[in-house]
């Protein structure tokens, strides 16, 4: 796997929209923000454009993605935010010339589907992590500044290593695997697709927001069904935000399901680790091997150099 070469102060990033639309000055803050890093930012033409729920087009924010990933000036690419809409676009890009002159691709959410692909397809590693918008001042809930801080650092060069306390519902253990995953409901989504294959060894990454108690359980019973868990070496959880609930309580939260669905295999699964649609969204290289140990009281990534 690839490793995108650190930023320096002086290079270009450039933020474009690829799912949702934003609205004119969500990222105000964010400009500001990288520029306050030494780097220099270029938004896509059609950044702010909107048809419909999306980004602009399929083809104008293709076409944007596109531009910026054959853009040697452009040293990462950061998405603006999630939403829907970049698994329409995915089979339109052309990874070649990314793949000579590779860079970071960061964001989260429905963006799992361009990590998924540029892992598989690309052998590129990409960053899980904050999106631009997120510092929009019309948050409710901002980005909190330590995971900004933890981008700042990975996107410069430093290699994260975490240690977080454990949680009743993890399972003590250690497995080493290359890193992988997302958002579980964009994961299953991909299933069958070039995007999502080899899984075997490797340590899962989840999280969700807003569905049903009862749409994880379904998603989590097809991982089991699929043999997906059977096969990965580990699991890493985050977090499970805004859980949805029918007038009849389906009886267990988010990570109780997700506990029962991994019950019968033996690998280490933490839960709670500190990344997703919450403020503590805490930056995972996507590609990367890791040594996940889960011990008595704490639970530590560690990113392989």
């Amino acid at each position: 796997m690839v490793t995108p070469k650190p930023l320096h102060k002086g290079d270009k990033v450039g933020i474009v929209t690829p799912s949702g639309k934003i609205e004119k000055g969500a990222l105000d803050n964010a400009i500001s923000y990288f520029e306050g890093w030494g780097l220099k930012v270029v938004t896509a033409p059609n950044t702010y454009s909107g048809f419909n729920q999306f980004g602009g087009t399929d083809r104008e924010r293709s076409s944007d993605l596109q531009s910026m990933l054959d853009d040697k000036d452009i040293k990462a690419i950061i998405c603006s935010r999630g939403g829907y809409g970049s698994v329409r676009i995915i089979d339109r890009i052309d990874f070649s010339r990314f793949m000579s002159f590779p860079k970071w691709v960061v964001g989260y959410s429905d963006i799992t589907v361009l990590h998924s692909h540029i892992n598989e397809i690309c052998g590129i590693e990409t960053l899980h992590g904050p999106m631009a918008a997120e510092l929009s001042p019309d948050r409710k809930s901002p980005v909190s500044a330590r995971s900004m801080e933890l981008l700042r650092e990975v996107l410069f060069g430093t290699v994260p290593a975490y240690y977080y306390p454990n949680h009743p519902l993890s399972r003590k253990g250690k497995a080493v695997g290359v890193l992988t995953g997302g958002n579980l409901s964009v994961i299953c989504s991909l299933f069958g697709s070039t995007s999502l294959t080899g899984l075997q060894d490797k340590i899962l990454f989840i999280e969700d927001v807003g569905e049903y108690l009862y749409h994880i359980d379904r998603m989590m019973v097809a991982l089991r069904r699929s043999g997906v868990l059977g096969m990965i070496g580990g699991l890493l959880v985050g977090a499970m935000t805004d859980m949805n609930d029918n007038k009849v309580p389906f009886g267990r939260t988010a990570w109780e399901i997700i506990a029962e669905a991994v019950e019968d295999y033996d690998y280490p699964v933490f839960f709670g680790f500190p990344a997703g649609h919450q403020p503590e969204n805490h930056p995972l290289i996507l590609g990367r091997k890791v040594i996940l140990s889960v011990g008595d009281k704490t639970g530590n990534l560690t990113f392989i150099q």
